[in-house]
């Protein structure tokens, strides 16, 4: 396992959002994964950050619910043809809410933190590979698929922090 970080969060939100964040490491650890996790903490810092907060109002478990599904959603965890699913009931019954709430919840996550379709910041790392999302740049204005490029040029990207590893250096490793 990986060691998770903790996410930046203003000192007025910070007790309810270790919270929050105790829930979902809790929930990922025992039945997602460690990848899980530290999403569920970037998005949870995230929230924090909002001003006002909304994890300043209402159920906490409520919100670890909603954070947990958004997630679910984004990286198809209820598609039982991936290697790693929940269904939403089940997801429902192992957090202890009504999966309505936990939706409606996961809806409001999702729109206050403007996540779309195979956003690539919120996607499991373990999907990113197939997330086409993640491997185009605008060069000139112009929607480029960095894997087509040179390596020196993916080297640039991912040194600027804009694709998550070299994709023309996989061939080479190990």
């Amino acid at each position: 396992m990986t060691e998770l970080k903790d996410p930046k969060m203003p000192k007025e939100v910070q007790e309810k959002g270790n919270t929050v964040i105790g829930i979902t490491d809790e929930f990922c650890l025992t039945h997602l994964d460690d990848k899980y996790a530290q999403l569920c903490r970037n998005v949870v810092g995230k929230l924090a950050r909002k001003r006002p907060s909304p994890l300043l109002r209402g159920d906490l478990r409520i919100w670890a619910s909603g954070v947990i599904y958004a997630l679910a959603a984004q990286n198809f965890l209820f598609d039982k043809s991936q290697p790693m699913h929940l269904g939403a009931e089940q997801l429902a019954e192992l957090l202890g809410v009504k999966k309505t709430t936990m939706g409606n919840k996961g809806t409001i996550v999702r729109n206050l933190l403007k996540i779309g379709i195979f956003d690539p910041e919120f996607t499991h790392p373990d999907l990113l590979k197939d997330n086409p999302l993640t491997w185009m740049l605008l060069i000139d204005g112009l929607a480029v698929d960095v894997r087509q490029l040179p390596v020196e040029i993916q080297r640039k990207a991912f040194d600027m922090g804009l694709i998550p590893h070299v994709p023309g250096e996989e061939a080479t490793d190990g």
